[in-house]
Protein backbone atom coordinates (compact mmCIF):
# COMPACT_ATOMS: atom_id res chain seq x y z
CA UNK A 1 0.00 0.00 0.00
CA UNK A 2 2.29 2.70 1.20
CA UNK A 3 4.78 2.07 -2.17
CA UNK A 4 1.87 2.28 -4.44
CA UNK A 5 0.98 5.64 -2.92
CA UNK A 6 4.74 6.55 -3.05
CA UNK A 7 4.46 5.66 -7.05
CA UNK A 8 1.55 7.36 -7.85
CA UNK A 9 2.88 10.79 -5.78
CA UNK A 10 5.93 10.26 -7.99
CA UNK A 11 3.72 10.35 -11.33
CA UNK A 12 2.25 13.03 -10.16
CA UNK A 13 5.48 15.13 -10.10
CA UNK A 14 5.60 15.40 -6.17
CA UNK A 15 9.36 14.68 -4.80
CA UNK A 16 8.56 11.90 -2.79
CA UNK A 17 10.45 9.86 0.54
CA UNK A 18 9.84 6.44 1.12
CA UNK A 19 10.81 5.07 4.48
CA UNK A 20 9.86 1.80 6.25
CA UNK A 21 11.65 0.72 9.41
CA UNK A 22 12.58 -2.78 7.90
CA UNK A 23 15.67 -1.89 5.76
CA UNK A 24 14.58 -4.79 3.68
CA UNK A 25 11.19 -3.46 2.92
CA UNK A 26 12.04 -0.20 2.22
CA UNK A 27 14.43 -1.70 -0.38
CA UNK A 28 11.67 -4.12 -1.46
CA UNK A 29 9.34 -1.13 -2.19
CA UNK A 30 11.92 1.37 -3.88
CA UNK A 31 12.62 -1.58 -6.46
CA UNK A 32 8.68 -2.54 -6.92
CA UNK A 33 8.23 0.80 -7.92
CA UNK A 34 11.00 0.93 -10.06
CA UNK A 35 9.84 -2.34 -12.08
CA UNK A 36 6.32 -1.28 -12.03
CA UNK A 37 7.03 1.91 -14.26
CA UNK A 38 9.62 0.15 -16.27
CA UNK A 39 6.69 -2.18 -17.23
CA UNK A 40 4.45 0.74 -17.64
CA UNK A 41 6.84 1.99 -20.09
CA UNK A 42 7.40 -1.48 -21.58
CA UNK A 43 3.07 -1.40 -22.36
CA UNK A 44 3.35 2.39 -23.55
CA UNK A 45 1.96 4.22 -20.68
CA UNK A 46 4.54 6.73 -20.54
CA UNK A 47 8.01 6.80 -22.60
CA UNK A 48 11.25 5.00 -20.91
CA UNK A 49 12.83 9.11 -20.49
CA UNK A 50 9.46 9.28 -18.04
CA UNK A 51 9.78 6.11 -16.48
CA UNK A 52 13.34 7.37 -15.61
CA UNK A 53 12.19 11.31 -14.31
CA UNK A 54 9.21 9.27 -12.18
CA UNK A 55 12.14 7.23 -10.72
CA UNK A 56 14.20 10.22 -9.43
CA UNK A 57 11.29 11.98 -7.73
CA UNK A 58 11.35 8.73 -5.30
CA UNK A 59 14.57 9.18 -2.55
CA UNK A 60 14.41 6.44 0.69
CA UNK A 61 14.29 7.76 4.08
CA UNK A 62 16.55 5.39 6.37
CA UNK A 63 14.52 7.09 9.26
CA UNK A 64 11.99 9.28 9.98
CA UNK A 65 14.05 12.52 10.57
CA UNK A 66 14.33 12.12 7.12
CA UNK A 67 10.73 13.44 6.39
CA UNK A 68 11.54 17.04 8.40
CA UNK A 69 10.86 18.93 5.09
CA UNK A 70 7.83 17.41 3.84
CA UNK A 71 4.38 19.57 3.20
CA UNK A 72 2.74 16.03 3.64
CA UNK A 73 3.00 12.54 4.98
CA UNK A 74 0.64 10.13 4.58
CA UNK A 75 1.20 6.63 6.87
CA UNK A 76 0.47 3.31 5.57
CA UNK A 77 1.42 1.61 9.03
CA UNK A 78 -0.90 -1.31 10.31
CA UNK A 79 -4.47 -1.35 11.60
CA UNK A 80 -3.14 -0.99 15.52
CA UNK A 81 -3.96 2.42 17.45
CA UNK A 82 -1.20 2.57 19.19
CA UNK A 83 1.47 2.09 16.69
CA UNK A 84 -0.21 4.86 14.65
CA UNK A 85 -0.45 7.17 17.88
CA UNK A 86 2.94 6.57 18.03
CA UNK A 87 4.01 7.53 14.82
CA UNK A 88 1.85 10.36 15.09
CA UNK A 89 4.45 11.62 17.99
CA UNK A 90 7.76 10.51 16.55
CA UNK A 91 6.24 12.96 13.48
CA UNK A 92 5.29 15.35 14.94
CA UNK A 93 8.63 15.78 17.18
CA UNK A 94 9.88 15.88 13.35
CA UNK A 95 7.77 18.17 11.35
CA UNK A 96 6.85 21.21 11.37
CA UNK A 97 3.48 22.10 13.19
CA UNK A 98 2.62 23.10 9.19
CA UNK A 99 3.02 19.74 7.96
CA UNK A 100 -0.18 17.62 7.12
CA UNK A 101 -0.51 14.55 8.44
CA UNK A 102 -2.55 12.04 6.78
CA UNK A 103 -3.53 8.50 7.84
CA UNK A 104 -4.28 5.49 5.62
CA UNK A 105 -6.44 3.66 8.19
CA UNK A 106 -9.62 1.78 6.58
CA UNK A 107 -10.80 0.78 10.13
CA UNK A 108 -10.09 2.99 12.87
CA UNK A 109 -11.41 6.83 13.80
CA UNK A 110 -9.29 9.73 13.10
CA UNK A 111 -10.45 11.23 16.03
CA UNK A 112 -8.81 8.60 18.07
CA UNK A 113 -5.55 8.43 16.18
CA UNK A 114 -5.21 12.00 16.76
CA UNK A 115 -6.39 12.05 20.20
CA UNK A 116 -2.92 12.60 21.69
CA UNK A 117 -1.66 14.63 18.70
CA UNK A 118 0.10 18.17 19.81
CA UNK A 119 -2.01 19.57 16.41
CA UNK A 120 -4.29 17.60 16.15
CA UNK A 121 -6.14 20.12 13.21
CA UNK A 122 -3.01 18.63 11.30
CA UNK A 123 -4.08 15.27 10.93
CA UNK A 124 -7.38 13.71 8.57
CA UNK A 125 -7.93 10.39 6.79
CA UNK A 126 -6.98 9.96 3.50
CA UNK A 127 -7.97 6.17 2.44
CA UNK A 128 -6.83 4.84 -0.60
CA UNK A 129 -7.91 1.86 -1.87
CA UNK A 130 -5.66 -1.38 -2.86
CA UNK A 131 -3.97 -1.59 -5.42
CA UNK A 132 -3.69 2.22 -5.40
CA UNK A 133 -2.16 2.35 -8.84
CA UNK A 134 -5.61 0.74 -10.10
CA UNK A 135 -8.18 1.90 -7.72
CA UNK A 136 -9.39 5.44 -8.52
CA UNK A 137 -11.03 6.18 -5.08
CA UNK A 138 -9.71 8.19 -2.17
CA UNK A 139 -11.81 8.51 0.75
CA UNK A 140 -10.81 12.05 2.54
CA UNK A 141 -11.78 11.81 6.00
CA UNK A 142 -12.33 15.00 8.13
CA UNK A 143 -11.78 14.23 11.62
CA UNK A 144 -13.87 16.39 14.33
CA UNK A 145 -10.81 18.63 14.65
CA UNK A 146 -9.07 18.32 11.44
CA UNK A 147 -8.47 21.99 9.60
CA UNK A 148 -10.17 22.89 6.46
CA UNK A 149 -6.53 23.54 5.24
CA UNK A 150 -5.32 20.19 6.18
CA UNK A 151 -8.35 18.80 3.93
CA UNK A 152 -8.15 21.32 0.91
CA UNK A 153 -4.14 20.29 1.05
CA UNK A 154 -4.92 16.34 0.80
CA UNK A 155 -7.81 16.60 -1.85
CA UNK A 156 -5.61 18.36 -4.11
CA UNK A 157 -2.99 15.66 -3.85
CA UNK A 158 -5.41 12.75 -4.82
CA UNK A 159 -6.76 14.76 -7.79
CA UNK A 160 -3.36 15.94 -8.49
CA UNK A 161 -2.23 11.79 -8.85
CA UNK A 162 -5.87 11.13 -10.79
CA UNK A 163 -7.99 9.78 -7.79
CA UNK A 164 -11.63 10.62 -7.07
CA UNK A 165 -11.73 12.05 -3.52
CA UNK A 166 -14.52 12.12 -1.64
CA UNK A 167 -14.90 13.59 1.37
CA UNK A 168 -16.43 12.25 4.17
CA UNK A 169 -17.15 12.73 8.22
CA UNK A 170 -15.00 10.65 10.28
CA UNK A 171 -17.68 7.89 11.34
CA UNK A 172 -17.33 3.83 11.43
CA UNK A 173 -16.24 2.94 8.15
CA UNK A 174 -16.27 5.71 6.99
CA UNK A 175 -18.15 5.33 3.67
CA UNK A 176 -17.45 2.16 1.56
CA UNK A 177 -16.51 0.57 4.40
CA UNK A 178 -19.67 0.70 5.98
CA UNK A 179 -22.14 1.00 3.35
CA UNK A 180 -20.72 -2.28 1.89
CA UNK A 181 -21.91 -3.81 4.96
CA UNK A 182 -24.72 -5.66 3.50
CA UNK A 183 -23.60 -7.08 0.90
CA UNK A 184 -21.92 -9.99 2.79
CA UNK A 185 -23.94 -9.47 5.69
CA UNK A 186 -27.76 -10.05 3.93
CA UNK A 187 -26.39 -12.10 1.82
CA UNK A 188 -24.91 -14.34 5.18
CA UNK A 189 -28.49 -14.05 6.43
CA UNK A 190 -30.56 -15.24 3.31
CA UNK A 191 -27.34 -18.51 3.71
CA UNK A 192 -28.68 -19.09 7.30
CA UNK A 193 -32.72 -19.26 6.54
CA UNK A 194 -32.36 -21.32 3.75
CA UNK A 195 -33.49 -19.22 1.12
CA UNK A 196 -30.69 -20.12 -1.15
CA UNK A 197 -27.34 -21.79 -1.48
CA UNK A 198 -23.44 -19.60 -1.66
CA UNK A 199 -23.50 -20.64 -5.59
CA UNK A 200 -27.18 -19.67 -5.99
CA UNK A 201 -26.26 -16.17 -4.23
CA UNK A 202 -23.49 -15.39 -5.77
CA UNK A 203 -24.44 -16.47 -9.65
CA UNK A 204 -27.53 -14.11 -9.13
CA UNK A 205 -25.24 -10.92 -7.48
CA UNK A 206 -23.05 -11.52 -10.72
CA UNK A 207 -25.75 -12.23 -13.72
CA UNK A 208 -28.51 -10.80 -12.73
CA UNK A 209 -27.14 -7.80 -10.54
CA UNK A 210 -24.03 -7.20 -11.95
CA UNK A 211 -21.75 -7.50 -9.40
CA UNK A 212 -18.18 -8.74 -10.94
CA UNK A 213 -17.98 -11.20 -7.67
CA UNK A 214 -20.72 -12.71 -5.52
CA UNK A 215 -20.47 -11.86 -1.88
CA UNK A 216 -18.63 -15.49 -0.98
CA UNK A 217 -16.56 -15.16 -3.38
CA UNK A 218 -15.56 -12.07 -2.14
CA UNK A 219 -15.34 -13.01 1.15
CA UNK A 220 -12.91 -16.21 0.32
CA UNK A 221 -10.93 -13.57 -1.75
CA UNK A 222 -10.20 -11.12 0.68
CA UNK A 223 -10.38 -13.81 3.66
CA UNK A 224 -13.32 -15.06 6.03
CA UNK A 225 -10.90 -13.74 8.63
CA UNK A 226 -10.14 -10.19 7.38
CA UNK A 227 -13.90 -9.96 6.42
CA UNK A 228 -14.84 -11.20 10.06
CA UNK A 229 -12.39 -8.13 12.01
CA UNK A 230 -14.11 -5.33 9.86
CA UNK A 231 -17.47 -6.35 10.56
CA UNK A 232 -16.59 -6.63 14.52
CA UNK A 233 -14.54 -3.17 14.05
CA UNK A 234 -17.86 -1.65 13.11
CA UNK A 235 -19.77 -3.64 15.41
CA UNK A 236 -17.27 -2.41 18.53
CA UNK A 237 -17.84 1.21 17.51
CA UNK A 238 -21.41 1.26 17.02
CA UNK A 239 -23.61 -1.87 18.00
CA UNK A 240 -26.37 -2.10 15.74
CA UNK A 241 -28.27 -5.29 14.66
CA UNK A 242 -27.81 -4.40 10.79
CA UNK A 243 -24.18 -4.18 11.62
CA UNK A 244 -23.96 -7.47 13.49
CA UNK A 245 -21.28 -10.39 12.63
CA UNK A 246 -22.67 -13.11 11.63
CA UNK A 247 -22.13 -16.50 13.49
CA UNK A 248 -21.63 -18.52 10.10
CA UNK A 249 -18.55 -16.35 9.10
CA UNK A 250 -17.27 -16.98 13.00
CA UNK A 251 -17.48 -20.78 12.98
CA UNK A 252 -15.57 -20.86 9.40
CA UNK A 253 -12.52 -18.56 10.94
CA UNK A 254 -12.67 -20.44 14.00
CA UNK A 255 -12.35 -24.22 11.86
CA UNK A 256 -9.54 -22.31 9.91
CA UNK A 257 -11.80 -22.02 6.74
CA UNK A 258 -10.21 -18.41 5.91
CA UNK A 259 -10.98 -19.16 2.09
CA UNK A 260 -8.72 -19.16 -1.02
CA UNK A 261 -5.28 -18.29 1.13
CA UNK A 262 -6.28 -21.42 3.23
CA UNK A 263 -7.59 -23.64 0.41
CA UNK A 264 -10.89 -23.56 1.74
CA UNK A 265 -13.46 -21.26 3.00
CA UNK A 266 -17.41 -21.17 1.71
CA UNK A 267 -16.01 -23.09 -1.70
CA UNK A 268 -12.99 -25.19 -1.98
CA UNK A 269 -9.55 -24.15 -3.99
CA UNK A 270 -6.64 -26.38 -5.57
CA UNK A 271 -3.18 -25.18 -5.25
CA UNK A 272 -3.46 -22.15 -7.56
CA UNK A 273 -6.34 -21.14 -5.56
CA UNK A 274 -8.41 -22.06 -8.31
CA UNK A 275 -12.17 -22.63 -7.18
CA UNK A 276 -13.76 -26.00 -7.59
CA UNK A 277 -15.80 -27.03 -8.92
CA UNK A 278 -16.92 -23.75 -10.61
CA UNK A 279 -20.29 -21.75 -11.44
CA UNK A 280 -23.06 -22.39 -9.26
CA UNK A 281 -26.27 -23.80 -10.34
CA UNK A 282 -29.01 -21.51 -12.19
CA UNK A 283 -31.51 -19.74 -10.08
CA UNK A 284 -35.03 -19.49 -11.72
CA UNK A 285 -36.58 -16.18 -11.87
CA UNK A 286 -38.66 -15.82 -8.32
CA UNK A 287 -35.62 -16.29 -6.46
CA UNK A 288 -33.19 -14.02 -8.16
CA UNK A 289 -35.89 -11.84 -7.84
CA UNK A 290 -35.89 -11.87 -4.24
CA UNK A 291 -32.10 -12.72 -3.03
CA UNK A 292 -31.27 -9.68 -5.57
CA UNK A 293 -34.07 -7.66 -4.07
CA UNK A 294 -33.24 -8.11 -0.87
CA UNK A 295 -29.18 -7.95 -0.73
CA UNK A 296 -30.09 -4.25 -3.19
CA UNK A 297 -32.78 -3.27 -0.30
CA UNK A 298 -30.36 -3.22 2.22
CA UNK A 299 -27.34 -1.70 0.18
CA UNK A 300 -29.78 1.23 -0.36
CA UNK A 301 -31.14 1.49 3.46
CA UNK A 302 -27.39 1.73 4.80
CA UNK A 303 -26.69 4.48 2.17
CA UNK A 304 -29.68 6.14 3.26
CA UNK A 305 -28.61 5.67 7.29
CA UNK A 306 -25.11 7.21 6.02
CA UNK A 307 -26.57 10.20 4.12
CA UNK A 308 -29.02 10.82 6.62
CA UNK A 309 -26.49 10.85 9.07
CA UNK A 310 -24.10 13.24 6.67
CA UNK A 311 -21.20 10.80 6.50
CA UNK A 312 -21.41 11.69 2.76
CA UNK A 313 -23.69 13.03 0.13
CA UNK A 314 -25.76 10.96 -1.44
CA UNK A 315 -24.29 11.22 -4.95
CA UNK A 316 -20.69 10.99 -3.53
CA UNK A 317 -21.67 7.63 -1.77
CA UNK A 318 -22.81 6.49 -4.93
CA UNK A 319 -19.45 7.27 -6.63
CA UNK A 320 -17.35 6.17 -3.80
CA UNK A 321 -19.05 2.47 -4.21
CA UNK A 322 -18.97 2.15 -8.04
CA UNK A 323 -14.85 3.72 -7.51
CA UNK A 324 -13.95 1.95 -4.72
CA UNK A 325 -15.53 -1.49 -4.87
CA UNK A 326 -16.58 -2.06 -8.60
CA UNK A 327 -20.24 -1.91 -7.85
CA UNK A 328 -22.46 -2.05 -11.15
CA UNK A 329 -24.65 0.91 -9.55
CA UNK A 330 -24.65 3.29 -6.28
CA UNK A 331 -27.29 2.26 -3.91
CA UNK A 332 -28.92 5.86 -4.59
CA UNK A 333 -28.82 4.40 -8.24
CA UNK A 334 -30.56 1.66 -7.30
CA UNK A 335 -32.86 3.02 -5.11
CA UNK A 336 -33.95 4.99 -8.10
CA UNK A 337 -34.25 1.82 -10.58
CA UNK A 338 -36.01 -0.47 -7.90
CA UNK A 339 -37.93 2.41 -6.30
CA UNK A 340 -37.70 3.63 -3.29
CA UNK A 341 -41.37 2.52 -2.23
CA UNK A 342 -40.35 -0.67 -3.28
CA UNK A 343 -37.51 -1.37 -1.05
CA UNK A 344 -39.31 0.18 1.93
CA UNK A 345 -42.26 -2.80 1.04
CA UNK A 346 -38.99 -5.45 1.26
CA UNK A 347 -37.92 -4.02 4.52
CA UNK A 348 -40.91 -3.65 6.30
CA UNK A 349 -41.59 -7.29 4.84
CA UNK A 350 -38.78 -8.57 6.46
CA UNK A 351 -39.45 -7.03 9.48
CA UNK A 352 -42.97 -8.14 10.36
CA UNK A 353 -42.10 -11.55 9.12
CA UNK A 354 -38.85 -12.14 10.84
CA UNK A 355 -39.09 -9.63 13.93
CA UNK A 356 -35.38 -8.60 13.29
CA UNK A 357 -34.15 -5.18 13.50
CA UNK A 358 -31.54 -5.25 11.58
CA UNK A 359 -34.23 -4.75 8.65
CA UNK A 360 -35.24 -0.87 10.08
CA UNK A 361 -35.98 1.41 7.16
CA UNK A 362 -33.70 4.43 7.61
CA UNK A 363 -35.63 7.44 8.50
CA UNK A 364 -34.38 9.33 5.00
CA UNK A 365 -35.96 6.14 3.19
CA UNK A 366 -38.70 6.53 4.72
CA UNK A 367 -38.85 10.28 4.36
CA UNK A 368 -37.57 9.57 0.68
CA UNK A 369 -40.90 7.67 0.24
CA UNK A 370 -43.62 9.76 1.50
CA UNK A 371 -41.98 12.80 -0.05
CA UNK A 372 -41.02 14.86 2.94
CA UNK A 373 -37.10 15.47 1.44
CA UNK A 374 -36.42 15.48 -2.21
CA UNK A 375 -34.86 12.27 -3.36
CA UNK A 376 -31.44 11.93 -3.14
CA UNK A 377 -29.43 13.91 -5.65
CA UNK A 378 -28.14 11.95 -8.84
CA UNK A 379 -24.17 11.83 -9.65
CA UNK A 380 -23.51 14.52 -11.90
Amino acid sequence: MGAGIAQLACLAGFPTLLHDPDAEALERGRHGIRENLDRGAGRGRWSAADADKTAARLQAAAGLEGLAGCALVIEAAPERLELKRDLVAGLEAICGPETVLATNTSSLPVGEVAAEADHPQRICGMHFFNPPVLMKLVEVVAGERSSAAALTLVTSVAERMGRTPVRCSDSPGFVVNRCNRPFTLEALRILDQGVAEAPEIDRIMREAGGYRMGPFELIDLIGVDVNLAVARSLYRQRPLARWRPHPIQERLAESGRLGRKSGRGFYEYDGAGQRQPGDGPYPGPDLTRLVLERIVAQLVNEACFAAGERVAAAADIDAAMRLGLNHPRGPFEWGRELGPERVLAILDGLADRLGDDAYGAAPLLRSWVTGEVPAPAAQA
